[in-house]
């Protein structure tokens, strides 16, 4: 009888193993997807024009409907076909709304170099915190709790600055942003690989929104940074 148990325990938890990899490996699949919207979305907003209109309070407006809008749709529709259409479309969004910021770093000399430093560092981040979660071992459940009081303080300065217009400020919430949000790749992982999150289209979203937090913050300090002009 004790055998018995032992196998059905062994088969449940080989089970339990595989439908844990099949999530993390489509999240992975989807997460590579969204980067095509991303671009054309950039591509679109630069090409257009339309990225100097989303500038200051109109700009905030936008992205803040936007993305809560999108977000919602996502969750609503995420145990269906229809998720994945909604995410790709938010994601050309985002695109769109990261065109200003890209069109200001291409206008310098070095543009072009800074925008592929800061996409080689973002991937750089995202290999790192993703080879860190499958070898840490203790739940890290505790830790979105902090992630996500910082993330609030993050919003409050981010809004303030844009009144503000501080360029130490911008400096400053850049780099908590990637500390932040490099935290929060190792903790969305872990929570694919510990089971805690078991819809791949969700995590997908929630791996999206840290690696272009990460890439806009990377890019805006390097723009501050080491922008030349002509």
């Amino acid at each position: 009888m004790s055998e018995q148990i032992q196998n059905i325990s062994y088969r449940d938890l080989s089970s339990d193993a595989v439908e844990r990899n099949k999530v993390l490996k489509n999240t992975y699949w989807l997460l590579a997807l969204t980067m095509v919207p991303t671009v054309l979305g950039a591509w679109f907003g630069i090409s257009t024009g339309l990225s100097y209109a989303l500038s200051g309070g109109l700009g905030l407006i936008v992205f803040m409907a936007g993305a809560f809008g999108f977000i919602y749709a996502i969750e609503k529709t995420k145990h269906s076909s229809k998720g994945i259409a909604v995410l790709m479309g938010f994601t050309f969004f985002m695109g769109l709304m990261l065109s200003r910021m890209i069109a200001m770093v291409l206008g310098f000399k070095n543009g072009t170099d800074l925008v592929m430093i800061a996409f080689g560092g973002t991937a750089g981040v995202f290999f790192l915190m993703a080879s860190l979660a499958t070898v840490i071992k203790r739940d890290l459940t505790g830790m979105g709790n902090w992630l996500f009081v910082g993330a609030i303080v993050l919003m409050v300065g981010s809004v303030i600055n844009i009144f503000v217009g501080s360029s130490i400020g911008m400096m400053a919430i850049s780099m908590l942003a990637i500390g932040i949000f490099s935290a929060y790749m190792l903790y969305d992982i872990k929570q694919i690989i510990d089971g805690g999150e078991t819809n791949y289209i969700s995590a997908t979203l929630a791996l999206y929104m840290d690696l272009i937090n990460v890439f806009q913050s990377l890019l805006a300090l390097l723009g501050l940074m080491g922008g030349e002009r002509d």
